[in-house]
């Protein structure tokens, strides 16, 4: 079992929390998400974490930085999501969302949910 955090979080469902603008230019509003999670990483989380930003529609094509994975999800969001948490068996999981039914599907997977402002003012 590592002792990594593996932090998903669902770029769609955190950047649309905040009504800043962000759908006149979605990709845009993913990259400065993920630029702050490379940044600030998990606040108010000790040791390593691995932080996976998953991206979807406009957002898809967002590249990844030093200390953040993005990841296109080739059709639903959510979906993939479920598939990074299932795949990550053994490990611990922090999942960042607001979205019920997603976290209700981690959930029974075993990972943690926090809502988006674990991530973001």
């Amino acid at each position: 079992m590592s002792d990594v955090l593996l932090v998903v979080v669902d770029a769609a469902n955190v950047v649309g929390s905040v009504p800043d603008g962000w759908w006149r230019d979605r990709r845009g509003a993913a990259e400065r998400l993920r630029d702050r999670l490379a940044a600030d990483r998990v606040p108010g989380r000790d040791g390593p974490v691995e932080i996976v930003l998953v991206v979807e529609g406009a957002a898809r094509g967002v590249s990844s930085v030093p200390g953040v994975r993005v990841e296109s999800a080739p059709g639903s969001g959510d979906d993939h999501m479920v598939e990074l948490v299932a795949g990550a068996a053994g490990r611990r999981v922090l999942v960042v969302t607001a979205d019920r039914e997603l976290r209700r599907r981690v959930g029974e997977l075993g990972a943690e949910v926090a809502g988006p402002r674990t991530v973001r003012p």
